[in-house]
């Protein structure tokens, strides 16, 4: 597989609070990314602990992933309630890191399979055939307005509560985690990205850019400067993966 993958902390933020992860174990093909909230640095913590806790998880459980497929399921609930876990327990016994959380989107390839744990606002696409679709869904104020259709898709793009997500790793005692499974295809092209990017770019930009071009670096390093060139409010990461 060919990846990309590139990250800043934008033209407003002081700080970058997201986190990512890329395996360079063509036998443990994981990939994280993870936007951190909460005041002075405490965001940047949330979501390098997480990037930690779950990369740490799935290189503990290597061996056994590789025998059952059955497990990848179960791993990745696993890994993120133990992240959830050892965040939310520092957040209410450190008073700095009160009210820090963060989110995450991670994927795992197996067997023509792409395994998602999510949780949050971060986002996983898929390109294929030309079409890009969205494959989680956005745990956000605004996502939540739009399927009870109190707003439109257009509106939600432009709301002033965007930004407020409705869960997150690390702000409560338990978390509940979404679990995508799909096939994945040769060709196929996976993005893993945190709102720094979709809150910039709508889904057609973003396509744009990831079709028009073969080097799948020079995509994420697009994306990003792209962002930033549109006011770039937030940190951005972006990750693609292609299936050869």
């Amino acid at each position: 597989m060919f990846i990309g993958v590139s990250t800043d902390k934008g033209k407003v933020r002081k700080n970058n609070q997201d986190s990512y992860f890329v395996s360079e174990d063509t036998e443990l093909p994981l990939f994280i990314v993870a936007d951190g909230m909460g005041g002075h640095k405490a965001g940047e913590v949330a979501s390098n602990m997480a990037v930690e806790i779950v990369k740490d998880f799935f290189i503990e459980k290597k061996e056994e992933l590789k025998k059952n497929k059955v497990d990848i399921l179960k791993f990745i609930r696993s890994a993120v309630e133990k992240a959830n876990t050892i965040i939310y327990k520092k957040s209410i016994e450190n008073d700095e890191f009160h009210g820090m959380g963060t989110t995450i989107t991670m994927a795992y390839i197996f067997e023509n399979k792409l395994y998602i744990g999510h949780v949050g606002d971060s986002r996983a696409y898929l390109l294929r055939n030309n079409k890009f679709i969205q494959i989680t869904e956005d745990h956000s104020l605004v996502a939540e307005m739009v399927k009870k259709g109190s707003i439109s898709e257009e509106e939600a793009e432009c709301h002033p509560q965007r930004n407020i997500i409705t869960r997150a790793i690390g702000t409560d005692e338990e978390v509940i985690t979404d679990i995508i499974v799909e096939d994945i295809y040769k060709d196929d092209i996976l993005l893993l990205c945190t709102d720094g990017l979709t809150n910039m770019m709508n889904d057609d930009e973003i396509k744009e850019i990831l079709i028009n071009k073969i080097d799948l670096q020079k995509n994420c390093n697009s994306l990003v400067k792209k962002a930033n060139r549109l006011g770039g409010i937030d940190n951005v990461t972006v990750i693609a993966i292609k299936l050869v």
